[in-house]
């Protein structure tokens, strides 16, 4: 006898309640300005709280557009201007396009049936993103490793004074998707890469002290490479645009692969989607492998769930019975990072046998009309096995975790938002991975967890805009974990960190990190969007022999003497301080029936490093700007300018 998986019943049931003139419930992608709209639209009162859960469905987006041209009169602060009704009348066009017909602006072709009062409707299209960007190193000490230097700066390449870096990438890609009746949408978008990304060696940390090992040597020293980040992108904003591994162009073949296209290599991207809908849309589900963004207090901000991961292959959930309450659950599989060692090859099956892991939130959210919202959850990283659960959205992670023996990588997470509709909203947020409630709290390293402040801040004179001042702390070791043997994965030391294919889950700066920001928003008209931003960020070096314990995601604590392990920030160590300012903009031709959207994003970045006199882990003392080969101030600037051909939002 045949038996379906509890998904497949899912869908099977949304499918047998189809109606006619469906409305496609796929997600419209992070990113898109009518993100911003919609986050404005809330500040100002015109939409109550919307679920901390994206991306949003286009059929979700749709009806909050509709809701916010109808609900606009009735407010006394935060109404619509006429260019500001005009954008949204746009976008709303954009994101209902006219079916059953040959689209040249969005280059597809589509069409939809009724049979037997079933509808269908399928759309396919094609598409090519291109990007080219350029660093240029101004100020630099191009420092090289000297087989007489320390071991930690093993392989080092730093840029030079007047090096200039490129580097491309071209997305072709193909696209499928469309309605099955009233309740159910599919897509699959699958992409082809093709491009150089340069990026060089740091030097090397150890992610253990060597002299904090326990008895037994249960866990392995081991020296890591440190790796610059993208030299022709900003500080942590680079996301890989492939899947997998990558095949240098001059050498296709089965024992070619790397990680990172460091010479011009080839790969690919999938993106498969399955979404609807029941009970007139208070029940959601989703099973996707698309870019997410959950538990965040502003865009780009979340501590738990950031839209700067890379995307996996997940089943969600989201239930909103009342306006003022929802409840959302996820649980997907995780991909392996191929370079966790020195080497850029992608040793797929040695790195994948130690990263097996799938990732659950769930979380719970509270409103208060347009004035308060809360929201509080668990997030888990688990070895993979049969484990129903964490897949359960009524079991709570953090309870259940003890019920099955404590394996597992598991934080809490609390936002709260509170608002003065049409002035603007302020935000506390905070994730704990580990804690110990000691008379020394805040000096120990075992305790583990980042926290943010904000507020963001009508600005009436401009359509759309806004301006967010925040900061987040990430403290040392946070989303990281001790490599552990689970019963299931006998003598094999398993990696538990916070990561999804090499980077963190969770937000965009690394551990023991601080990020000061801010950012002005603006949509002047129709299709576009600029922004003008300023960062401080500062971390603690994870190379060299100034390295600060817990500065990398791959760090892991020493179970010995762990909780005699002291932080002193920017007073433990060398510190990098990043000060960034960018400016971007994007602006669709679409309107003008010309298939392209244009992207560009010019600006500087000064840095520099600080360190003590002392030992690390000393006690507290000043610390002052160094300048040094291998840690040096730095003066370049990057700009990027892309395309779309086609695009379909």
């Amino acid at each position: 006898m045949f038996k379906k998986s509890p998904i497949i019943c899912f869908f099977i049931i949304i499918i047998t309640n189809a109606n006619i003139s469906a409305q496609t419930h796929l997600s419209v992608p992070l990113g898109h300005p009518v993100y911003l709209i919609l986050e404005q639209a809330q500040m100002r009162g015109l939409i109550g709280f919307q679920p901390e859960v994206k991306p949003y469905s286009r059929a979700k987006i749709l009806s909050l557009i509709d809701k916010i041209l109808d609900s606009d009169e009735y407010l006394r602060f935060g109404t619509l201007t006429e260019r500001e009704r005009g954008i949204l009348e746009e976008y709303k066009n954009d994101l209902n396009p006219e079916r059953g017909k040959l689209d040249l602006v969005r280059g597809t072709i589509s069409t939809e049936q009724t049979v037997n009062d079933f509808y269908f409707s399928g759309e396919f299209g094609f598409g090519m993103d291109v990007n080219a960007a350029a660093g240029y190193y101004a100020g630099a000490a191009g420092y090289q490793y000297d087989s007489e230097d320390s071991e930690y700066f093993k392989g080092a390449a730093h840029p030079n004074e007047g090096d200039l870096y490129t580097s491309l990438e071209i997305m072709p890609s193909l696209y499928f998707h469309g309605d099955l009746g009233n309740n159910t949408s599919y897509g699959l978008t699958l992409y082809g890469w093709i491009g150089k990304v340069p990026r060089t060696i740091l030097g090397m940390y150890g992610n253990l002290d060597e002299n904090m090992n326990n008895e037994e040597n249960e866990y392995q020293y081991r020296l890591l490479t440190a790796r610059s980040e993208p030299l022709t992108a900003f500080p942590y904003t680079y996301k890989k645009r492939w899947d997998g591994f990558l095949f240098p162009v001059k050498d296709v073949s089965n024992s070619s692969h790397v990680a990172w296209p460091e010479a011009l290599s080839v790969g690919y991207s999938m993106m498969p989607e399955l979404a609807g809908e029941l009970f007139g849309g208070h029940v959601f589900l989703r099973f996707a492998r698309i870019d997410r963004e959950w538990a965040g207090a502003s865009t780009n901000g979340s501590l738990v769930l950031n839209q700067s991961a890379q995307s996996f292959l997940a089943f969600e959930s989201l239930i909103n019975p009342f306006p003022w309450i929802a409840i959302s659950s996820l649980t997907g599989v995780l991909e392996y990072h191929n370079a966790i060692g020195d080497s850029n090859s992608a040793e797929i099956h040695d790195v994948s046998g130690a990263f097996q892991n799938a990732f659950s939130i769930v979380q719970l959210e509270l409103s208060i009309s347009n004035y308060f919202n809360i929201g509080i959850g668990s997030s888990v990283v688990w070895p993979k096995r049969f484990e129903l659960g964490y897949a359960f959205p009524l079991a709570e992670n953090f309870l259940y975790q003890n019920n099955i023996g404590d394996f597992d990588n598991l934080a809490l997470f609390l936002n709260i938002k509170g608002q003065y509709p049409g002035i603007g909203k302020l935000w506390f947020s905070v994730y704990l991975d580990e804690i110990s409630f000691e008379p020394n709290f805040s000096k120990l390293d075992r305790n583990m967890f980042s926290y943010q402040v904000g507020g963001t801040f009508n600005i009436p004179w401009l359509p759309f805009a806004s301006i967010t001042i925040g900061y987040t702390k990430n403290e040392p070791y946070n989303y990281t974990h001790n490599r552990i043997e689970t019963p299931w994965n006998s003598n094999t030391l398993m990696e538990q960190n916070y990561v999804n294919f090499g980077r963190s889950l969770g937000h965009y700066i690394p551990p023991n990190s601080d990020e000061i920001l801010v950012r002005m928003e603006t949509i002047p008209f129709e299709r576009s969007v600029i922004s003008l931003q300023y960062q401080l960020i500062r971390h603690g070096a994870d190379y060299g022999p100034r390295a600060v314990d817990g500065s990398s995601l791959w760090s892991e604590m020493p179970v010995n003497g762990r909780s005699s392990l002291e932080k002193y920030f920017l007073r433990d160590g060398a510190y990098q301080w990043m000060n960034i300012v960018k400016l971007k903009g994007e602006y669709s031709l679409a309107g003008l029936k010309i298939p392209v959207k244009v992207f560009a994003e010019i600006g500087g970045v000064y840095s520099y490093f600080t360190d003590i006199d002392g030992d690390t882990n000393s006690e507290p003392g000043d610390y002052e700007i160094i300048d040094t080969k291998q840690y040096p101030k730095q003066i370049y600037g990057i700009g990027t300018i892309g395309f779309q051909i086609f695009p379909k939002f």
